[in-house]
């Protein structure tokens, strides 16, 4: 079984594609000025996918921060179902 996606593991998967040390990464930096590009979004997302967050590129793609990354992955975890849908 895939290991369960805590923000720990969330910013080390985020420090290995921007290249930093987790802590280094910031929940307020805008995922494409940081760097990662579609590939990389889509990369992430079968990787939490693989850890049993049920989560989409496009649901990446039209959140403006890492932190709203972190929200919508961890509301998944939890069993939260989107309201705004």
């Amino acid at each position: 079984m895939a290991e369960p996606l805590t923000l720990a593991v969330f910013r080390a998967d985020l420090a290995e594609f921007l290249h930093q040390r987790p802590d280094d990464v910031d929940l307020d930096e805008n995922p494409l000025l940081a760097g990662l590009d579609s590939l990389r979004i889509t990369t992430l997302a079968e990787r939490w996918r693989a850890a049993g967050v049920q989560v989409t590129f496009l649901e990446l793609a039209e959140r403006t921060s890492f932190g709203e990354w972190w929200t919508l992955l961890s509301e998944r975890q939890a069993g939260v179902s989107r309201g705004d849908a």
